[in-house]
């Protein structure tokens, strides 16, 4: 696996790798991570494709999802410390 690019945002670290003719989206905040995959023959411009992907609709989406991620976990956290 090789980094093609790594990605300055606002809302996370944006690398994406190179495997097996896939690119491997994978975004990163704090200790939540999302991962996405993507062949390469289906973006008809290559690495340029999956940053056209990461528009600014999808980021909003991606901050929620970590938004979700932080309170399932704090609430399973929770439930853990309980016990």
């Amino acid at each position: 696996m090789r980094v093609v690019a790594e990605l300055p945002h606002a809302v996370c670290k944006i690398t994406i790798f190179s495997m097996n003719q896939k690119f491997i989206i994978k975004l990163e905040k704090g200790i939540y991570e999302q991962t996405y995959k993507v062949a390469e023959i289906d973006l008809t411009d290559g690495v340029n494709g999956v940053f056209k992907i990461l528009d600014d609709e999808f980021m909003k989406a991606v901050a929620h999802r970590f938004e979700t991620m932080r309170a399932d976990f704090h609430a399973a956290f929770g439930r853990y410390e309980a016990l």
